[in-house]
């Protein structure tokens, strides 16, 4: 995020953090400094904890009223051939690894990609879960926590967990509520802001 929109934000940063209170990624004060002066993550658009690592945000989308690496202690990486895009109103536990690719098997200093790792909707990834690369979740997925996701549930509506993670329960899409925040914020922007400044943020190939 450049030093022009950071500067916006910290001007008007007292409403930000009325907009977001009590949401599921609200910014604060605290956060906002921490990040952006003392953490590692500095190139989030969204808050990011102290103790989470997140790499390659620019190939990192993210949606309405989610922040991934918010929680304690997640690893979140990404990059140009293995993108990560999140939904709106994901809850993502501590200690949660979201990893878009992984080491060659044969050469370990290379890298194997898989394509996009998808997150949908209204999901909700348990504490201690690991996403591996290429997996796709469909929307209102939970996964239950210290499970290891190595293949896709597209179709979504289902509770799943083990290693490897299989389906566990089916939710019933009939009792699903898709509640919307007074105020749509993606990450420290507005839902409005978040378009107008989009290819800046992340990589325009997305």
């Amino acid at each position: 995020m450049n030093w022009r929109l950071k500067l916006k934000i910290l001007l008007t940063l007292n409403r930000r953090i009325r907009d977001t209170k009590g949401t599921a990624a609200p910014v604060t004060w605290k956060g906002f400094v921490q990040q952006y002066l003392f953490g590692n993550n500095k190139t989030a658009y969204w808050p990011v904890n102290t103790s989470s690592t997140v790499t390659g945000t620019q190939y990192i989308v993210t949606g309405i009223g989610t922040a991934p690496g918010l929680a304690h202690g997640c690893y979140i990486f990404a990059d140009k051939d293995s993108p990560v895009f999140i939904g709106d109103y994901t809850i993502i536990a501590p200690n949660t690894g979201i990893a878009a690719y992984n080491h060659n098997m044969y050469d370990y200093r290379k890298y194997d990609t898989s394509g996009p790792l998808t997150i949908g909707n209204y999901c909700w990834l348990g504490m201690n879960s690991v996403i591996l690369p290429g997996v796709k979740l469909g929307d209102h997925i939970i996964v239950a926590a210290g499970s290891v996701v190595t293949k896709s549930f597209p179709e979504g509506y289902v509770v799943i967990g083990g290693n490897p993670a299989r389906i566990l329960k089916e939710i019933d899409k009939a009792h699903c509520n898709e509640y919307k925040n007074n105020k749509e914020y993606i990450g420290y922007l507005t839902a409005e802001e978040f378009q107008q400044n989009r290819i800046s943020l992340i990589n325009s190939a997305l």
